[in-house]
């Protein structure tokens, strides 16, 4: 319980943190931080809890983590359910604060309210295919630095920083193309306050995701398996 309480707390952060200055900073008049600010505000969130909830859960913040941990051979089978409802009520327990605190502003339009998506509701107008293909890319090389960072091997007093910079770079390269998920509890706490065409799009968000994460679990276990 204490690690399913930990992982919920930390996905709330990570939308409340990372969703939160897209909505409410991202965009504010002169001010705003713009891409950059968001992609090193997720970076933050996941740097700031693998160091508050690392020795407690794992910190991981994302199914597809979780299963990519799990492929990997660094998970247990039996604690993956449980760590996925505990992530996206995480996430929708941030999402849900975010939604109070930003329609307190008179004339709060939603929009997307940083949901991800494809075609027209990318923030770069990409294809369907090219979201795919960033999702499933930028997911394997987040769990190739996740499980490299956190081997046996490594030096893991510094996991969260690399960590967290590789979700910073990722989302630098990934905004405009899919307005960067990498993870399913994310995406869904988002799509269900934007609802429509959000929870439409949903599913590449988790297939996507899902199908990176395994790939690197396989991919990692070859290159470096732990003894």
């Amino acid at each position: 319980m204490k690690k399913l309480i930990a992982e919920f707390i930390g996905t709330l952060w990570l939308v409340l943190g990372g969703c939160g200055s897209a909505v409410l900073a991202a965009g504010f008049p002169e001010l705003g931080i713009g891409f950059v600010g968001v992609s090193i505000a997720f970076g933050l969130t996941v740097l700031t809890m693998a160091y508050a909830i690392g020795h407690v859960s794992g910190c991981h913040l994302n199914p597809a983590v979780s299963i990519g941990l799990l492929v990997g051979g660094r998970f247990d089978k039996k604690d993956l359910l449980p760590y996925i409802i505990a992530q996206v009520l995480g996430g929708i327990a941030g999402a849900g604060i975010l939604y109070v605190i930003a329609t307190g502003k008179a004339g709060f339009d939603i929009g997307g309210f940083a949901a991800n998506g494809y075609a027209e509701h990318s923030p770069g107008e990409y294809s369907m295919l090219s979201a795919l293909v960033t999702e499933i890319v930028m997911t394997f090389m987040f769990l190739i630095i996740i499980l490299g960072a956190t081997h046996s091997n490594a030096s893991n007093k510094f996991a969260g920083v690399a960590i967290g910079l590789g979700l910073t770079l990722i989302h630098l390269i990934s905004i405009p193309v899919t307005n960067t998920s990498v993870n399913p509890a994310r995406s869904t706490s988002q799509a269900i306050f934007a609802g429509g065409w959000a929870i439409e799009q949903l599913w590449l968000f988790w297939v996507a995701p899902i199908v990176g994460a395994i790939l690197a679990g396989i991919v990692y276990k070859i290159l470096a398996p732990e003894k």
